[in-house]
């Protein structure tokens, strides 16, 4: 994972300069489970893999969808709407499952 931390607003995100994501014409990205090669395609898939890797569901707050993992203070709160997710919701993901998933485009 190369490229420049951008912070804007209070929120900081991976771009890659040398990505047409960088210069904005819009590749969509998806997050891909790396040892099946599965596409995360829905909050329901993301759900499945997360509990087996010992993450928790967190109904706390009803605008967002958030896990967390006991043995760590890692929490990944993603927006309800899973059209919504974006490319720096995937990089958590990726950053607090080392090795677990990968950010791809199509």
């Amino acid at each position: 994972m190369s490229g420049v931390w951008v912070f804007k607003n209070g929120v900081v995100r991976l771009e890659n300069p040398g990505s047409d994501s960088f210069q904005g014409s819009g590749r969509r990205k998806v997050l891909v489970h790396v040892a099946t090669n599965e596409v995360v395609s829905s909050y329901e898939v993301l759900e499945r893999m997360l509990l087996s890797f010992g993450w928790e569901r967190y109904y706390d707050d009803p605008d967002l969808f958030q896990f967390h993992k006991r043995s760590t203070v890692h929490l990944i709160s993603l927006p309800k709407d899973f059209k919504k997710l974006k490319p720096m919701h995937m990089y958590d993901i990726i950053v607090k499952n080392r090795n677990v998933f990968e950010v791809r485009d199509i």
